[in-house]
């Protein structure tokens, strides 16, 4: 399970540091890809497998479900985290995350959201905002 927020750097080269608290569920590997919201998407090997394959499972005479999988399955990488702690952040996902030099590190129970940092404030800002519009549509789906 992930929950919190974390904050680090990317280096010059790509790499950023794993939270410590996170590093341990990432043992048996781990996969990032392109997510929503302008954020990357960070898995275990065994919840990307779920997910995969009900993305693979998706209809492919449905043009929205081709592109979500493209987006999803296309974009992803395995990625190690080194003996320091630190996995590379492939360029292209970092250019489609826009992330520059400080991201943060969201875990979202099953998955953890990299965001450039400026962008995750903003978006927490703009969350902030509307929380009771929020809370209102989710008790409508039984939360």
């Amino acid at each position: 399970m992930f929950i919190g927020e974390y904050q680090h750097s990317v280096d010059e080269k790509g790499r950023v540091q794993v939270p410590a608290k996170f590093r341990t569920q990432f043992k048996s590997g781990a996969v990032v890809t392109r997510g929503l919201d302008d954020s990357l998407f960070f898995y275990t090997k065994d919840e990307w497998a779920k997910i995969a394959e009900r993305i693979s499972a998706l209809p492919l005479s449905k043009s929205s479900a081709r592109s979500f999988a493209r987006l999803m399955l296309a974009g992803a990488m395995d990625v190690e985290i080194d003996k320091q702690g630190r996995m590379m952040l492939p360029k292209y996902l970092r250019q489609f995350a826009s992330i520059k030099k400080n991201v943060v590190f969201a875990g979202l129970y099953s998955r953890v959201e990299i965001w450039d940092e400026a962008k995750w404030r903003s978006y927490q800002k703009k969350m902030e905002k509307n929380v009771v519009t929020i809370a209102e549509d989710l008790n409508e789906l039984g939360l």
